[in-house]
């Protein structure tokens, strides 16, 4: 009987590579995969690829290329199979060099030439799956304040009009983390877009974090709500992280969304940020326009719920881990205390966004959103 490897010519030694285990990675290295671990697997990168990375780290500046070069590898298995005519594989594929282009950088702010690059990877790779994977997909430009936010749409299969649903990455987070995200909505009926709002993704190459993040859901509603293909008058919304905050904030000012779900969000960001790790604190200086210690705290005070969350009038679903290490689960009460309509869903073992049982969860908080749309499957 002839063997090979499909869709390549990998020798059988290439499927069983020999991992390096580390004795003393450095701080940032510990921290990342203690805060992050559940999120990767959980967002699609597959469990061995993130041990076999990250077991032989020892420096933080040896993460970006480690990630890159396995994202590489699930770029050339995409080229190979789509080569063969094998669409299916090669999205899937495409998917996951996404993530891992994604995750190289996600918090990596040493070299930003470095991480730019890894991030229009990241955008390319996921476009090129999702134009295998989903023949709805289409790449959204909304203007927006002299600049351009980006998103993409999806829609699913045979319901006209469906209700959609905004997805709102949180601070390191882009629309490329999401695919498993989306097809959760999908599957119940809803279409989704996923944005890179202000200081996140492609539309934080020219923009920063802002505090009033609902004006930018308002102009991607201006843009989505005006089309025949989704139903502007059944919208909602999932924010997750920092997202959550945005997800709140969007819900006071912003009534054309019916119901949000907010997942790890935190109440007030200042108390947060001077606690945070060494990387996250970097990410948020980058992405919020500071260049000093003393604005990137003074810029965090600005986000916060105060005199916010009891504005919101929509039913409103908090859900929050209490292991959470990021942000404190008193904050998620708190919000849940102001909203006037909301739900608290509080795990006791979920840690940050409850990434490490997102079965408990995420299709549920679906389902809940799909009652509150009207979908036309609940899954």
């Amino acid at each position: 009987m002839r063997r090979e490897a499909a869709g390549a010519t990998l020798r059988t030694t290439d499927c069983t590579p020999t991992v390096k285990v580390s004795a003393v990675p450095d701080e940032a290295i510990r921290t990342a995969v203690a805060n992050w671990g559940p999120r990767f697997t959980a967002q699609g990168v597959d469990p061995n690829d993130f041990a076999r990375v990250t077991a032989p780290l020892e420096h933080w500046e040896d993460w970006l290329d480690a990630w890159v070069a396995n994202a590489s590898e699930h770029a050339a298995l995409a080229r190979a199979a789509e080569a063969a005519g094998h669409r299916v594989t090669a999205g899937e594929s495409w998917v996951r060099a996404a993530l891992s282009y994604h995750f190289a950088k996600f918090v990596w702010m040493l070299d930003m030439e470095r991480h730019r690059d890894a991030a229009d990877h990241a955008v390319a790779a996921y476009n090129a799956g999702l134009r295998l994977l989903d023949p709805t997909f289409e790449r959204v430009e909304i203007p927006f304040e002299g600049t351009t936010m980006v998103g993409n749409l999806r829609r699913p299969a045979g319901v006209d009009r469906p209700p959609l649903v905004v997805l709102i990455p949180g601070l390191d987070s882009t629309k490329e983390e999401f695919f498993h995200v989306e097809e959760v909505y999908l599957r119940r009926g809803m279409a989704t877009f996923t944005m890179d709002g202000p200081g996140q993704g492609e539309t934080g190459y020219s923009t920063s974090i802002r505090p009033d993040y609902d004006v930018a859901v308002g102009a991607v509603l201006d843009v989505l709500c005006a089309r025949d293909d989704v139903d502007g008058s059944r919208v909602g919304a999932l924010g997750v992280s920092l997202g959550g905050y945005y997800g709140v904030r969007a819900a006071a000012f912003e009534p054309r969304l019916a119901a949000v779900v907010v997942a790890g969000g935190p109440y007030d960001y200042g108390e947060i940020v001077p606690q945070r790790p060494p990387n996250s604190r970097a990410a948020f200086m980058h992405h919020s326009g500071a260049t000093t210690e003393e604005e990137t705290f003074a810029n965090a005070r600005r986000i916060s719920l105060v005199g916010v969350a009891d504005k919101v009038r929509q039913p409103l679903l908090v859900v929050f881990g209490k292991l959470d290490r990021l942000v404190p689960w008193e904050q998620a009460a708190q919000v849940a205390e102001d909203a006037p309509n909301s739900t608290l869903w509080m795990f006791d073992e979920g840690n940050h966004v409850c990434m490490n049982m997102i079965y408990r969860w995420r299709p549920q908080s679906a389902d809940w959103l799909a009652g509150h749309l009207g979908a036309a499957a609940t899954g």
